[in-house]
C-alpha cells in the first residue's frame, strides 16, 4: 500500500496533526546525538562539567528538541516539499523530560500553480509547559491529478485559491452558517439628532418718550 499523502485540496486551517509522544531524553540519547551532530560539547554529556558550571546535570542539545518537531512534520506532510522550518527554544530540556510533540494548519494558500500550506508546531514537557514552539512552510501539489500532470511534464492545475489564515477574520459565508442560514441583520444606523432650534430673541419694548417739561407762567 503506497504512503499516504497530503494534497492541498483535502487540508483545511484548524486541521491538527496527530499529536506524537516521545521517550523520556535520558544519557545514552545525549550521547549518540552529540556523535551524530559532531557537537562534543561538555555540558551535554559530562555530568561533572555540567555542575561546575552550576547546572543540576547535563541538558539536551536545542537541536534535538528541534528535530523532534521536524519528525513531526515529516511524519505527517508525506509527498511534500519543506520550504521554511524555524524553530523558537523557551524551556531547556532535562534528562528524564518527556515531549509530546503538536502541531496544526494555520494557513493555506495558492498561486500560479503553486500551494502552500504553513503549520504551527510546538512542545510541551511532562509539567504540560510549552518547551519550543515553530512554523513550518510546505509546498504541495493541488491534488492527485496535479501530481501527475506535473510528473509527466505537464504545466501544473491553475485553480484560483482565495487565501485561508487561522487569524484572519470570519467571512460572510461562516458567518451566514453560524447563523442558521439566515443573513445577520446590519446593526441599525443611528438616528441624527434633529438641531436644536435657538431660542428667539425677546423682542425689546419701545422706550417711553419723556413727557416735555412744563413752562412755567410768569407773574
Amino acid at each position: 500500500m503506497p504512503p499516504r499523502k497530503i494534497y492541498f485540496e483535502n487540508v483545511r486551517v484548524g486541521d491538527e496533526l496527530p499529536a506524537m509522544a516521545k521517550s523520556p531524553v535520558d544519557r545514552v540519547q545525549l550521547a549518540r546525538f552529540a556523535g551524530a551532530t559532531n557537537d562534543y560539547n561538555p555540558i551535554y554529556v559530562d555530568e561533572v562539567h555540567a555542575k561546575s558550571l552550576g547546572m543540576p546535570s547535563v541538558y539536551a542539545p536545542s537541536l534535538l528538541g528541534m528535530s523532534f518537531l521536524g519528525q513531526l512534520v515529516g511524519d505527517w506532510a508525506r509527498g511534500a516539499s519543506l520550504k521554511k522550518f524555524t524553530v523558537k527554544f523557551i524551556k531547556m530540556l532535562w534528562p528524564g523530560d518527556t515531549l509530546v510533540c503538536k502541531g496544526r494548519v494555520s494557513d493555506r494558500h495558492g498561486d500560479a500553480g503553486r500551494y502552500f500550506i504553513e503549520l504551527d508546531v510546538w512542545a510541551e514537557n511532562q509539567k504540560g509547559e510549552l518547551v519550543l514552539k515553530g512554523l513550518s512552510t510546505l509546498q504541495v501539489y493541488f491534488s492527485s491529478e496535479d501530481e501527475n500532470r506535473q510528473k509527466a511534464g505537464q504545466p501544473p492545475l491553475l485553480v484560483q485559491v482565495q487565501r485561508e489564515s487561522i487569524l484572519a477574520k470570519p467571512a460572510e459565508g461562516a458567518a451566514v452558517k453560524n447563523n442558521g442560514g439566515k443573513k445577520p441583520r446590519p446593526a441599525p444606523t443611528p438616528k441624527k439628532a434633529a438641531p436644536k432650534k435657538k431660542p428667539a430673541a425677546a423682542k425689546k419694548k419701545p422706550a417711553k418718550k419723556a413727557a416735555p417739561a412744563k413752562k412755567k407762567k410768569k407773574k
